[in-house]
């Protein structure tokens, strides 16, 4: 008797969707970017430093921490933030999925 599980296809329900990894991601990576515009708007300067020298282990940021930056960089930051969390997102799914296949 023949084996069939070896020659099935994995179920479609496992496969990941770019397009919507890539949204997740990008959504994600949106609500950081405003969580630190939030922490930079409600925590003093050197509190801010204090913290964001603790997630970058160590390295200074006080040399390039601004406290008041355009609303045109902001816009950008926010859709290049997005931009780049959908490509992460998309990749991640691709790989992923060409992963399945794979094995």
């Amino acid at each position: 008797m023949k084996n069939d599980q070896s020659t099935s296809p994995k179920p479609p329900h496992l496969a990941l969707n770019p397009i919507r990894m890539g949204f997740a991601v990008g959504c994600v990576a949106v609500l950081f970017y405003l969580g630190c515009m939030l922490t930079m708007a409600t925590v003093p300067h050197d509190q801010a430093v204090t913290f964001f020298n603790s997630l970058l282990h160590g390295l200074d940021v006080e040399p390039v921490l601004r406290e008041a930056v355009p609303a045109n960089e902001v816009c950008l930051g926010l859709v290049s933030t997005f931009v780049l969390g959908w490509l992460a997102g998309a990749a991640v799914a691709g790989f992923y999925n060409l992963g399945r296949r794979a094995w």
